[in-house]
């Protein structure tokens, strides 16, 4: 990625920096990879950027949302309500009628009590909510527990041995109609096996609904498709190829069926840097310290998760040094990187921390009331 490093220079940090030309280069690559009956919802929730959304929007994507508030910031955007699924273990009423009275795609069901209080307020404003059920396939991915969404433990979905009950309890009911059936198994999944391993708990659950005679026009298979935090630069684009080749090859749909993607940060991740500047080289006991003026309100991944971002001074390529990077924030967990090999840094330089696009801006706080800060894209610098 190439950085405007000019235009930096005047600009207040941290902030985050946005490459549209890198989002829109994503964007073509999935587009070129969906078949006629693929349809792709990008979750929301990894990055809300207005300029990100538009070009997203106009990418002819829908959107995946997680809460009423995501839902009223796709419609600002653009995004038809028609191509909005909800989904969402905790869903309030507020939330639920606002879906209701706009017509949205579908409700992500993850609860009898949910699908209960969908359809009493269905009949309360004369709609029909179409529903899919997500179902927890008890299969693991290879990621970090936190992101972990498809094991038996995890508060997620309808159990497998309940889906076929939970259908028939929906075809009972009025005010409510089952489409299809909603699977996520987690994020950052690297390891093609994995959704390999979820096609094929899908066909088995299939088979089992067509013994009871009950086939669904949609199948909902989540997102989860990491990047490289390592190396961005190598690979700026996450590996779409594979991704959707191994849906093709190995989920067995039926004739007519539509099959859905939620995709997040193997949209907007490597697309965007958090931009931060040093104040201070602090040379301690042990260790030496560059400490930035960004810190884990303005990126919560690495104390978060102890989540890697490759960091880049861009002011300097001379010399070499090992640093802990670290922010000015008041707890021992604001720290980016231990034992980082960087250029020689001093007071001022700018420092990229790359492959920020996804879970960064969007999950800032204002603790130790720290402005939150802004975004930027290549467009409006």
């Amino acid at each position: 990625m190439q950085f405007p490093i000019d235009k930096f220079q005047h600009l207040r940090t941290p902030f985050y920096y946005y490459d549209t030309a890198l989002l829109d280069q994503t964007l073509n690559a999935i587009r070129q990879q969906l078949l006629p009956n693929y349809h792709v919802h990008y979750a929301i929730k990894a990055c809300t950027h207005p300029e990100v959304l538009r070009h997203i929007q106009e990418s002819g994507l829908g959107a995946d949302c997680v809460s009423g508030g995501e839902i009223e910031v796709c419609l600002r955007a653009g995004f038809p309500a028609g191509k909005i699924a909800f989904a969402g273990v905790g869903k309030s009423d507020w939330e639920i009628e606002l879906a209701l009275q706009t017509d949205i795609f579908c409700f992500n069901v993850e609860s009898i009590p949910e699908l209960e209080v969908i359809n009493q307020l269905a009949k309360k404003h004369g709609k029909v909510a179409r529903v899919a059920f997500r179902i927890n396939p008890n299969v693991g991915a290879h990621t970090h527990e936190y992101t972990t969404t498809g094991r038996a433990e995890n508060k997620f979905g309808i159990a497998m041995e309940d889906m076929v009950g939970t259908i028939q309890r929906c075809q009972a009911m009025s005010n409510v109609e089952c489409i299809g059936l909603h699977f996520h198994i987690g994020s950052q999944i690297l390891d093609m096996e994995d959704f390999s391993t979820l096609c094929l708990r899908i066909n088995e659950l299939q088979e089992v609904l067509e013994s009871y005679r009950i086939v669904l026009p949609h199948i909902n298979v989540g997102g989860g498709l990491g990047i490289d935090y390592e190396d961005p630069d190598l690979h700026p684009l996450p590996n779409l190829e594979a991704y959707f080749s191994t849906f093709k090859r190995y989920l067995q749909l039926r004739p007519g069926q539509q099959l859905h993607f939620e995709l997040g940060r193997a949209i907007v991740g490597q697309c965007g840097s958090l931009i931060s500047r040093v104040l201070y080289i602090k040379q301690g006991a042990v260790k030496q310290f560059v400490i930035i003026d960004a810190g884990m309100t303005d990126l919560i991944r690495p104390a978060l998760y102890g989540a890697s971002h490759k960091i880049q001074n861009l002011s300097s390529q001379e010399g070499s040094e090992v640093y802990d990077v670290v922010g000015p924030i008041c707890e021992s967990s604001d720290v980016f990187a231990k034992d980082c090999p960087l250029p020689l840094t001093t007071r001022g330089h700018l420092i990229a921390l790359r492959s920020a696009g996804a879970y960064g801006q969007i999950m800032a706080s204002q603790y130790n009331c720290r402005t939150l800060p802004l975004g930027y894209t290549s467009e409006s610098l």
